[in-house]
């Protein structure tokens, strides 16, 4: 499955490490997401609410599926998110820009995932949304 699809099929998105600063990146690439469309659940066990939905301590704590797991964490982080993934059932690990980690991203493809690393999903969506036609 390709970027592009990925975006346009994807309706839930776990966001692993959202914090409630505006002051970090994962902050205003998932309010952008947010914006455009996707229904944000936060994961991180120091928040109890981020843009107006309910945190969760741990993507296994998550009442309902989701589609991406979108990861900010660093790379030694990886592989217990992508266990969690694995188990959660969802379809799309994304490790944001920065976060590379070949041996979970082959687990997570072993287990039928599709794998984006080292890029950026506002970024992607952006250029998704430049690409159509008007």
């Amino acid at each position: 499955m390709n970027v592009d699809s990925i975006l346009r099929e994807a309706k839930t998105i776990a966001v692993v490490g959202l914090s409630s600063s505006r002051m970090r990146v994962s902050y205003s690439v998932s309010e952008y997401m947010q914006q455009a469309g996707y229904r944000i659940i936060p994961v991180n066990p120091n928040e109890t609410e981020v843009l107006g939905e309910k945190a969760y301590a741990t993507l296994d704590d998550v009442p309902e599926p989701v589609d991406i797991v979108d990861i900010f964490r660093r790379p030694e982080f990886v592989p217990e998110v992508v266990e969690a993934a694995i188990r959660k059932g969802a379809r799309v690990i994304w490790m944001q820009e920065g976060v590379v980690h070949e041996e979970a991203a082959e687990r997570a493809r072993a287990a039928g995932l599709t794998v984006v690393m080292d890029r950026c999903i506002l970024k992607e969506h952006g250029r998704l949304r430049r690409s159509r036609p008007a």
